[in-house]
């Protein structure tokens, strides 16, 4: 076998240095995947408003989450039928054709369009990397560098906003609007991770038949898109209106017929449901499930305290947040290597749940208007290390838990269940601060003006003919609500004092957040310790050694 390509025949283990080639290339695929996730953030307000569509800039978030969401459980099974490399290769494909139309784009629903697609390769990106590295690397090694992948999922989450907020400020970069690199700079790194895959990446070839599970699919896209779409889309509707109860009715029917689909189809199901009869599997799937909605929507909060409370940019937000990258790099490498080590997984779940919920639980308890930026920055630390303790080490205990041939499906169904926890975490916990906000600011503000010196700068004809305060005065006529509150970019240009309600109102909203964050990261913590206390054993490994038993 040649040095230079990773071809692997059955039973053949790669060499350190062709394993670590592969990586680079995963590693890439993967960081287009969570970087995409974050970049468009900072950036869709410029995007919007360039292409005329503020209106509809949500969609474009929506769009991605959808796709990505509904194809990675598809890309996980599709796998274990046809073979990773091919569906990885595919993976990259639509994840670059989505980009390059995503950059070219001259409407809002052209870009909603974009973003679909490439949420359609982002599915399999994350999922079929980590399960990859289950196929071409013992489980005494595996723990050690899916660490890694954990490490570039915390790092893309903290550039995405920064890179995201640089190209929105750039005019024009190489003859194209700056906030067009926002999905540009997708392309060299793709196509790289597309070479080194397609040159390096040679796994037996593999065609299982076996009926594909159309109906399921079906089931599951009728239940994950409209549960989705409220989710996004809810605080905008109401959660009471009359699309969201539809949205509501249409993903109860979809997950059940998706469940009856599913136990229908039996082995070639989906989502075979006679894996959840495993302890492992099933608990690891609801705590990924119930760490995802406290976790991401927790980590969500610290972005929106520093630029709601603080007063960062989109971009001094991220360099704060940078913290929280040391934090998950620490945690993931550290679970990683003692798993590799000793086979113990258990204890990382429940020191991770613990962490989180500390974490959140000093964020709800410590942060306010006055808070020095160091506290924010540490407790981004100890969440980035929750993470770290609580990803890597569900992933590998799915992975492990089910028979090599759904390798694939436990690793995406990991990343599914997660996915879907942060969505609704995500979507949740910024409705319920905006409508906290809209009451603790209307409360601040009636307290305020019975302050003499508040209503004296209030009345201070230089602070009332200030442009800087033109929208602060109408904010004060048409009073605190979700509507008046969906544009606070004036918040910190105008007058402090007269702020300071607002300000204080969002930092107390933001303060309930993370309380609630506690409790669900709490339950999380207690579901731990019932998580089977035993070694990881490699499926593969074991199915080896008894068939050279058999065979002498």
């Amino acid at each position: 076998m040649s040095k230079a390509t990773a071809v692997r025949a059955p039973g053949e283990v790669l060499t350190h240095r062709q394993t670590l080639t592969v990586m680079v290339g995963l590693m890439l695929g993967m960081f287009l995947s969570s970087l995409d996730q974050t970049i468009v953030s900072t950036s869709i307000y410029t995007i919007a408003n360039d292409l005329d569509g503020l209106s509809l800039q949500a969609w474009a978030t929506t769009a991605y989450l959808i796709t990505s969401t509904v194809s990675t459980p598809l890309y996980g099974k599709l796998s274990d039928i046809f073979g990773r490399r091919p569906l990885y290769l595919t993976a990259i494909l639509v994840f670059l054709a989505g980009s390059l139309y995503a950059g070219a784009v001259h409407s809002m629903t052209e870009l909603a369009i974009a973003r679909g697609i490439q949420g359609l390769g982002a599915g399999g990106l994350l999922a079929l990397a980590l399960t990859i590295i289950g196929d071409i690397v013992s489980l005494k090694d595996r723990a050690k560098y899916q660490g890694y992948f954990m490490s570039v999922f915390g790092i893309s989450s903290v550039l995405g906003p920064v890179i995201g907020g640089a190209f929105a400020g750039t005019a024009s970069i190489l003859g194209f609007d700056g906030w067009r690199w926002v999905f540009f700079i997708n392309l060299p790194i793709g196509i790289a991770a597309l070479v080194v895959v397609f040159l390096f990446l040679h796994l037996p070839p593999r065609h299982v038949k076996q009926k594909i599970d159309y109906w399921g699919a079906a089931a599951i896209t009728l239940a994950i898109v409209p549960l989705l779409l409220v989710a996004e889309q809810g605080r905008v509707w109401g959660w009471n209106s009359g699309g969201a109860w539809l949205c509501y009715g249409l993903g109860a029917v979809g997950i059940a017929l998706f469940l009856a689909a599913e136990k229908f189809a039996g082995d070639y199901a989906l989502i075979p449901l006679r894996l959840f009869r495993n302890a492992t599997f099933g608990l690891s799937s609801l705590l990924n499930f119930i760490i995802g909605i406290g976790m991401f929507g927790a980590i969500a909060m610290l972005p929106m305290y520093l630029q709601l409370v603080k007063g960062l940019t989109p971009t001094e937000a991220g360099l704060v947040m940078i913290t929280f990258t040391v934090g998950i790099l620490s945690g993931s490498i550290t679970a990683g290597r003692t798993i590799s080590a000793s086979g113990t997984f258990r204890v990382f779940p429940i020191l991770g749940t613990a962490i989180l919920t500390a974490a959140a639980l000093v964020m709800g308890f410590t942060l306010g208007v006055d808070t020095p930026l160091w506290v924010p920055g540490l407790i981004a630390v100890f969440f980035g290390v929750g993470l770290g303790f609580c990803m890597q080490p569900l992933t590998l205990a799915m992975q492990v838990s089910v028979p090599p041939k759904d390798m694939g499906v436990g690793t995406s169904t990991a990343a599914f269940f997660r996915s879907m926890g942060g969505a609704a975490g995500t979507a949740v916990f910024i409705s319920m601060l905006f409508s906290l906000a809209a009451d603790k600011i209307g409360a601040g503000m009636k307290s305020a003006v019975s302050n003499a010196d508040y209503i004296k700068v209030m009345r201070d004809p230089a602070v009332a003919s200030d442009p800087a305060n033109a929208k602060l005065f109408d904010f004060f006529k048409n009073g605190a609500s979700n509507d008046s509150l969906n544009d606070t970019s004036w918040l910190h240009a105008a007058n402090s004092t007269l702020t300071r309600p607002i300000t204080e109102g969002f930092a107390q909203s933001i303060d309930v957040v993370m309380l609630t964050a506690a409790v669900l990261t709490g339950i999380a913590f207690l579901i731990s310790f019932a998580l089977p206390n035993k070694k990881l054993t490699d499926p593969a490994a074991a199915a080896k050694a008894r068939e050279e038993v058999a065979a002498h």
